[in-house]
């Protein structure tokens, strides 16, 4: 069966390059009603796409950001082989953390819990993206298009946007606003899983 073989890894190679369906622990975030004031300040904190440039204020902050992106671009390899690619996800990520206020470590975690670092992951949910960002966000604080939660600097700006939200909701308890993010508040399996990954992750510049 030589010829059936070869066609189940050209295929498997096809589904590699495209979309990707993922399991647990990936999972749905649950529409809610959100007041106009709070779905008006994430709207607005969604609509500007500023170029991805990390504010780096002195030579200090330089040597910072440079370090923490050597660690985390060896950190990464693993699921980006293109140096450049890792570069320009590294510095979106690390541009969209700091705007909302989040960890780096944290984000990263997430990242690798919900879709692997694959830009292009749904979920069996419809959760789309890096941060596996459910399509209904792009109608309630987006333009409506939720194919745009494919673009890189889109799906983390929603996603980390989405998650101050939650941790505000939540006072800012981890434990429920990663539960919260992920639509499994108060279980413990999601919160666990992420900030086990978020240890890979850390580094002085959190």
């Amino acid at each position: 069966m030589p010829g059936r073989r070869q066609a189940l890894r050209r295929l498997g190679a096809g589904l590699g390059a495209g979309l990707w369906t993922l399991g647990a622990p990936a999972g749905p975030q649950i529409e809610e009603p959100l007041t106009h004031a709070v779905r008006t300040a994430l709207s607005a904190a969604v609509a500007v796409a500023a170029p991805p440039e990390p504010v780096l204020a002195n030579a200090a902050a330089q040597q910072a950001y440079a370090n923490w992106e050597n660690h985390a671009s060896q950190r990464l390899a693993r699921y980006k082989k293109h140096a450049a690619e890792r570069r320009e996800f590294l510095q979106t990520l690390w541009y969209e953390t700091r705007r909302a206020g989040l960890p780096l470590s944290l984000v990263l975690g997430l990242v690798q819990v919900e879709s692997g670092f694959r830009k292009f992951a749904i979920s069996s949910a419809g959760a789309r993206g890096y941060m596996q960002v459910m399509p209904f966000w792009a109608r309630l604080i987006g333009d409506g298009d939720d194919g745009r939660l494919f673009h890189m600097q889109t799906n983390l700006r929603f996603g980390c946007v989405i998650l101050r939200h939650y941790l505000d909701r939540e006072a800012g308890d981890l434990f429920l606003g990663l539960g919260r993010y992920n639509g499994s508040r108060g279980q413990a399996a999601y919160p666990q899983a992420v900030l086990a990954a978020q240890q890979q992750w850390l580094h002085s510049a959190d």
